[in-house]
């Protein structure tokens, strides 16, 4: 049949074709650049921690405790979140926060394009931030970063947006491939929060990127893992019930953390002063906090050791949850620059660590683990990247079964608890609400046969227009009941279709008692076969800008056997909610094979 157009998408598990392969040779320079700058981010900070609080010059990054300071600590942070403000004022606003918010705004609203001085501003402030006392890990910069430099080289070449979002979030989880040594991880972060999606033709770039940047790390930085441990023997119920228990602490404690980071950004908002100066508010309290207990300063990798080793203990893990929570929601309230990911494993060990000191079970160093799992999961509501990360810091896989139930516990509380992540609050207070929970479309799985009107009879092409629209203005149920009629010649056959609007057009023009049907209507028609999905018909119909689609048999596309028409659709959307809503015993319903 001449003039017939239909999808061209073959049925199939996946819709990804070559293009997967454009983005797959786009992923290695990505992954190499993102382990490059996050060599150079880490290498940044040990400088100006060492030149800040030692007076001297190295690039290894130790532990602030000891600094030379005294209480002229308290002025490091303020004299870094000084620059930083003028940075963000006049440089761009972009760099504020802790740069997971800004990378997921840049996917959703931004057409994931990220501008050049963001990549240079935003590793820069982040370097000042931590380096000068920030209570900050590097990930959330490097992940911004990252972002940013995949974002850069996908705009010089002719890509989707869709394709640009892959490259930007491929250099995400290579940054923090690079920073952590943990490719796998980075990878599930990219796709339990930046993609927004579980294809693989985003996948497979995001993982290769993720890998070529651990694997640049190695002579950059070293192979991992960054804290090894002593591996647990195998860990039965009792470990995992004490866990279940850790999880279900660490889920509260998001909530609350969540909530005080909150609070003081809102009462940073009613300062009567320019946001610029916020950061140095931020930072005087930082310095009194880092005064009072050098712990709290930095990025605390030290910390993070010490608690996987089972080293602190007792009341000192209490103050250094409440100290280093306070500091850290404080200063991230202001709308300084620096990550999440570092603070939140250094508060979860030492709740852990905390609560697992009474256990009878496991040891310190193992709950400690678990609590940094958990915190994590529970805040940025992304239970196996949790697991894995720590899995890939310790390199302990015996203790895999504990890390999922504390994750998964961790992960129900707040789910329940609260409504949105620390990460996506921040999305939420600008007007932009994410959703987080990812299934497979219903139009994906429903075909054209299940929802389309069956039976519909043809109007014999050469019916003159006048006798059509009488009919329709009779309320003949063969022509009134949908808002097209599909036309047929004299064997039966389709050949064309016609709308309402053709009729109102055609009598807006001319009024010729021989005018039929089929010149009014239209002969170049767009159909659609019975087992194809909603969603490829549905796509026809934006691609055409039309409102209906003849369903034809596959083998004789002149065969009429049905109508697919918006109602037919918004009524099959109704099976999804019957499927989520309704509630009946099993017994009860009919098995349909």
């Amino acid at each position: 049949m001449s003039g017939v157009k239909t999808s061209a998408t073959l049925l199939g598990d996946f819709r990804t074709d070559a293009r997967v392969l454009v983005l797959v040779a786009l992923a290695v320079p990505i992954g190499i650049v993102s382990a490059l700058v996050a060599k150079a981010l880490l290498w940044l900070i040990a400088v100006i921690s060492n030149a800040v609080f030692f007076q001297k010059y190295s690039p290894e990054l130790g532990s602030l405790v000891h600094h030379h300071l005294g209480a002229w600590v308290i002025l490091a942070p303020v004299a870094g979140a000084l620059l930083i403000g003028l940075m963000a004022r006049y440089g761009s606003e972009k760099i504020r926060g802790h740069g997971i918010p800004e990378a997921l705004e840049a996917i959703l609203l931004g057409g994931s394009v990220i501008q050049p001085k963001v990549a240079l501003l935003k590793p820069l402030s982040s370097a000042i931030s931590i380096g000068t006392g920030g209570p900050f890990g590097a990930e959330g910069p490097i992940i911004m970063t990252g972002g940013a430099c995949g974002s850069i080289l996908a705009q010089l070449f002719h890509l989707s947006a869709a394709e640009r979002k892959t490259l930007l979030v491929a250099g995400a989880a290579g940054g923090m491939s690079a920073v952590f040594a943990s490719p796998i991880a980075a990878t599930l972060l990219a796709v339990e929060l930046l993609l927004f999606e579980w294809r693989p033709r985003s996948f497979i770039p995001v993982a290769l990127a993720s890998l070529v940047a651990y694997l640049t790390r190695i002579p950059l930085i070293g192979a991992g893992p960054i804290f090894p441990t002593i591996p647990h023997g195998a860990l039965g119920i009792w470990p995992i019930i004490a866990g279940l228990g850790i999880g279900i602490a660490a889920g509260f404690g998001s909530g609350i953390l969540t909530g005080i980071v909150y609070f003081f950004e809102d009462a940073f908002q009613k300062l009567p002063v320019h946001w610029m100066w916020w950061p140095a508010i931020g930072g005087l309290f930082v310095g009194i906090g880092g005064w009072i207990d050098p712990r709290v300063l930095g990025v605390g990798y030290d910390l993070i050791g010490e608690l996987l080793a089972g080293k602190i203990l007792g009341a000192a893990l209490l103050g250094l949850v409440a100290a280093k929570a306070l500091v850290w929601a404080i200063s991230l309230g202001s709308g300084t620059s620096g990550g999440v990911l570092a603070p939140l494993l250094i508060i979860g060990g030492a709740l852990g660590a905390a609560i697992g000191q009474f256990l009878p079970t496991g040891d310190v160093g193992l709950w400690a683990m678990i609590g940094m799992a958990a915190m994590m999961s529970g805040t940025m509501r992304s239970p196996l990247t949790g697991i894995f990360f720590l899995l890939e810091l310790t390199h302990d896989l015996n203790a895999l079964p504990v890390l999922l139930c504390g994750c998964a516990a961790a992960l129900g509380v707040t789910v329940l608890l609260m409504r949105r992540s620390i990460l996506t609050e921040k999305l939420a207070r600008r007007g932009q609400h994410i959703a987080r929970e990812y299934s497979v479309d219903f139009f994906e799985l429903a075909r054209v046969s299940d929802v389309m009107d069956k039976d519909i009879p043809l109007i014999p092409a050469k019916t003159p227009l006048p006798r059509y629209s009488a009919r329709i203005a009779s309320g003949d149920p063969l022509v009134c009941t949908k808002q097209a009629s599909f036309l047929g010649d004299e064997n039966g056959d389709l050949i064309g279709i016609i709308t309402r609007g053709d009729v109102v057009r055609a009598f807006g023009r001319r009024d010729d008692e021989g005018l039929t049907v089929e010149e009014v209507g239209s002969t170049k028609l767009v159909v659609t076969f019975p087992d194809e999905t909603l969603h490829d018909a549905i796509a026809l119909m934006l691609k055409h800008d039309i409102g209906r689609l003849p369903v034809v048999d596959r083998a004789n596309p002149r065969r009429v056997l049905g109508y697919l028409g918006r109602a037919s659709i918004m009524n099959a959307r109704q099976r999804y909610h019957v499927e989520e809503e309704e509630r009946a015993r099993g017994f009860n319903r009919e098995v349909v094979a």
